[in-house]
């Protein structure tokens, strides 16, 4: 008898009343069950579709966590299949969740960049592959284990990477860093033993360098607002730059994603693709100008509002990414001449939409309300961030020392 694979909502909620949900593997009329982490309400599943329903605000993390962990089985069990090892629903839960120690750091790797792409993160996705393409030219071979990561293997490999590829120490610990967390998650599957861990103290620290952010001043958004006699694609650039930067720098892909229903008594709701965070803003008069300018192209309530992805397939995300990929590149190229004919000698990037912002905001704002506009998890990070454009005090420090 074939063995199937589902996800089911459980019968037994835990003391908060919420439902565990479970990969049910069936064979031979016998079933085992997978927990996968999540639980919801009741109400909040759907059971025809076998999804969570939009109502819940975690559905998007949860239904592709589903589409993983789904995947994961289906492969598991025509693996098992091919090597006739697919005998009851337990052992073969064993074989698939049980993990090897035969497992080397190329094939984590790939696990890792499976996973990504099956939850369709293209952006990190691209990212990481390229990181890992890194380590494998390095190492010149698809045999290594995490065992042989060592501390003097990074060593080498760190001068590797500055010298064969010019990278820079920011880039240099990213790579590491990407390295760190599949030797964390290997640990955790106990496929290597910690004891070859090779970051911390008194080991490889990962320290990344102090980096420049400079954005613009209130006089330089002024000349750049006032530009006269732009081309369609001079001034759509700035509109989307002005967009972001009205709403305390809101991110390419997000800005490029939003769409008319976004809007709502005054606010502006949308849902950050970096960590799926829901944010509200209020909307200020400068968007509502920039949203006239749009309105005429306007098909229906649902659609998005800036050009880039209306002929784009919704259902794909791979093409929504790389829509979103080449059309940043078009508008920072925009940006860059924008920069010229206003004679600012400073970069003009969509991302810099948001150091303007942390630049006039300086110390004016409590760190805990730019928290919130920044939608940041931590407000370590806030300050962290802010300290970027503070420098009142060391000023007023060194006049008080040379004015004399």
């Amino acid at each position: 008898m074939a063995t199937s694979t589902k996800i089911v909502l459980r019968k037994t909620p835990n003391k908060a009343g919420l439902y565990p949900l479970a990969i049910r593997i069936t064979k031979n009329r016998n079933s085992t069950y997978k927990f996968i982490g999540e639980y919801i309400p009741l109400k909040d599943w759907d059971v025809k579709n076998k999804l969570v329903k939009k109502s819940n605000p975690e559905s998007k993390h949860i239904n592709d966590l589903i589409d993983i962990e789904l995947k994961k089985a289906k492969k598991g069990v025509k693996s098992l299949k091919k090597k006739n090892r697919d005998t009851d629903a337990h052992k073969i839960k064993k074989e698939i969740y049980t993990p090897s120690r035969n497992v080397s750091f190329f094939e984590f790797a790939q696990e890792h960049l499976d996973d990504l792409e099956a939850s369709e993160n293209y952006g990190r996705l691209s990212t990481d592959s390229s990181l890992i393409s890194y380590i494998r030219s390095f190492n010149k071979s698809n045999n290594l284990e995490f065992r042989d990561i060592n501390e003097r293997y990074l060593k080498k490999f760190k001068i590797y990477l500055k010298k064969e590829h010019g990278l820079v120490e920011t880039s240099i610990m990213n790579v590491f860093v990407l390295i760190r967390l599949l030797f964390n998650r290997a640990i955790k599957n106990k496929i290597v033993k910690r004891k070859f861990y090779p970051f911390g103290k008194d080991k490889v620290q990962i320290k990344f360098p102090e980096t420049q952010k400079i954005g613009w001043n209130k006089w330089e958004i002024m000349l750049l607002e006032q530009i006269p006699d732009l081309s369609f694609d001079q001034l759509h650039a700035r509109n989307l730059f002005m967009f972001s930067f009205n709403f305390a720098g809101v991110r390419i892909s997000d800005v490029l994603k939003s769409r008319w229903s976004d809007f709502k008594n005054g606010r502006y709701y949308y849902r950050m693709g970096k960590n799926n965070k829901l944010v509200s803003l209020k909307v200020p008069k400068k968007v509502y100008d920039i949203l006239e300018y749009y309105k005429k192209d306007k098909r229906h309530s649902n659609d998005y509002i800036f050009p880039e992805l209306k002929a784009a397939n919704v259902d794909d995300s791979k093409d929504i990414h790389r829509i979103i990929k080449v059309s940043g590149k078009k508008i920072n190229r925009h940006l860059k001449n924008l920069a010229k004919m206003v004679k600012v000698e400073k970069k003009l990037t969509m991302h810099i939409a948001r150091h303007s912002f942390g630049h006039i905001a300086e110390d004016k704002i409590h760190p805990k309300k730019l928290q919130k506009l920044y939608r940041h998890s931590d407000l370590k990070t806030t300050i962290g961030y802010q300290a970027n454009f503070i420098h009142s005090d060391a000023d007023e420090a060194l006049d008080s020392v040379i004015n004399f």
